[in-house]
């Protein structure tokens, strides 16, 4: 019996270890007076929980996203709880300039998620197609050197 769906579950995932990786990457901004080494040591500490999270949610996800869209959620959870602690924890005020630019990166992961797009130019048609490459049923030589400009040709 699932309890949460494998579309939710990584998302769900995501969230936990983006509040990891936060304050790993920017919590030790409020204790400025610390040794760069023992901020490192720590934010380590804590990134490897958020290794803990984000491995099994791409993992999971990888089932119901393709890469891509993994990445495009992975951003956009990043994004929203990164803002969060912005506000709450080190105090800064969000600017209209931060909503705009979060908001055409989240624009980008919609985009991800749409299906291809298709074009139409005359005789040719752009659509997403799968490509599979197969190997020469035969191989032939290349033609005979002319001994035109260019070539060498062996002094008798």
């Amino acid at each position: 019996m699932q309890i949460v769906s494998p579309k939710l579950a990584p998302i769900l995932l995501l969230l936990g270890s983006n509040v990891f990786m936060t304050f790993a990457w920017y919590g030790h901004l409020k204790f400025k007076d610390r040794a760069l080494w023992i901020v490192i040591l720590l934010s380590w500490g804590i990134a490897f929980f958020e290794y803990c999270l984000a491995v099994p949610a791409n993992r999971i996800g990888s089932a119901a996203y393709s890469a891509a869209q993994l990445k495009a959620v992975q951003e956009v959870v990043t994004l929203s709880v990164f803002a969060l602690f912005s506000v709450l924890y080190l105090g800064q005020r969000i600017t209209v300039n931060h909503v705009i630019g979060f908001a055409l990166i989240a624009a980008g992961a919609f985009f991800v998620f749409r299906s291809p797009v298709q074009i139409e130019d005359g005789a040719r048609s752009y659509r997403s197609q799968k490509v599979t490459m197969q190997p020469p049923t035969t191989i032939s030589a290349p033609p005979a050197s002319t001994g035109g400009p260019g070539t060498w040709r062996k002094k008798a």
